[in-house]
């Protein structure tokens, strides 16, 4: 019996990307147009994204467009050939379910873990908001309405319309509402309230690694800083509202009086971050405790509550029983 080759089957080539025209509906009304394209185009580098922009690659409306221009409700958008992921590619990001505080159909409030960034980029490849799209698909849009650093835990808010992220951003801007955090620093805190005053200033360290310094050339800050309880003089439990949102902020001021919050990588003594992962401890100590705010579509007042997680009060307890 006669015997014929094998023929290695080969599948056909991805057809190339080609140009896209896409029209603004009213759930990206409002919104910026490199995070529009960033949503639209799945996958492809941001580095990829602004270089088109750059380049007059985008147009909006047939003309050329800068990254932040506000996109309408109607807007075409001209997409260039980006290579994107194949479709029906399996998502890159692994799907994710937070602890759901609050939902309706305007937000959506959880309650974020400790080592989870809140989005992608500077090294980390997904976030959380990335793993809730990845988890809700049907979603129209999901956007985060402000962030928290990667190692705080806590209430986040994510606005499930444009209405919602538009008012969202502008409270936020504005410093309307009361974000109240639970923070174990260094040392014997003596003052029952203490507001702190202080600008703050960022800057990038040799390494390129993002940081905040107190600097008069800085923008104004306050935090506004309850003394809750004491342990042996080695920590003080207190709570620290934020009445500005600048980076690192309740870091930097706590920092500032002496004070760094316990297991700080940036801020904080290196000795005492060793001192606590012996003991198991393996994060830093703050958490978004308290969010009070008005509802950003119909005004009612909300108060969204998270406990401290169960690392906190484990620690907190070795501390409350630990002998002097």
């Amino acid at each position: 019996m006669p015997l014929f080759p094998m023929r290695k089957i080969v599948d056909p080539p991805a057809p190339p990307p080609a140009v896209r025209l896409v029209v603004v509906g009213t759930e990206h009304e409002g919104q910026r147009l490199d995070n529009f394209l960033l949503r639209v185009c799945k996958g492809v580098p941001k580095s990829h994204v602004y270089k088109a922009i750059r380049d007059g690659q985008v147009r909006v409306n047939k003309g050329r467009s800068r990254a932040d221009v506000r996109l309408a409700s109607g807007d075409s958008v001209r997409i260039p050939p980006l290579r994107l992921p194949a479709p029906g590619a399996a998502a890159p990001v692994p799907p994710a379910d937070f602890p759901v505080l609050y939902e309706d159909a305007h937000l959506l409030v959880i309650d974020k873990p400790a080592g989870v960034a809140v989005h992608g980029g500077s090294g980390v490849s997904f976030g959380v908001i990335e793993q809730l799209r990845a988890a809700r698909p049907a979603e129209r849009l999901l956007e985060l309405a402000h962030r928290l650093d990667r190692e705080t835990s806590g209430v986040l808010m994510v606005a499930r319309s444009r209405k919602a992220l538009v008012a969202l951003h502008d409270m936020m801007r504005e410093s309307r509402g009361r974000k109240h955090y639970l923070a174990l620093v260094v040392g014997d805190w003596v003052n029952d309230r203490q507001h702190i005053r202080l600008p703050l200033l960022k800057y990038l360290t040799p390494d390129g690694e993002r940081r905040v310094r107190v600097d008069a050339l800085g923008k104004p800050a306050h935090t506004i800083v309850t003394l809750q309880r004491r342990y042996a003089g080695r920590y003080s439990l207190v709570g620290a509202e934020l009445r500005t949102g600048r980076t690192h902020q309740i870091r930097v001021h706590l920092a500032a009086q002496g004070h760094p919050i316990a297991g700080d990588e940036k801020y904080g003594p290196d000795a005492v971050r060793a001192a606590l992962a012996a003991q198991g401890f393996r994060r830093m100590f703050l958490h978004a405790h308290r969010l009070e705010i008005p509802h950003p579509v119909s005004g009612e007042p909300l108060v969204f509550e998270s406990p401290l997680p169960p690392a906190c009060r484990a620690l907190l307890d070795q501390l409350e029983h630990a002998r002097p």
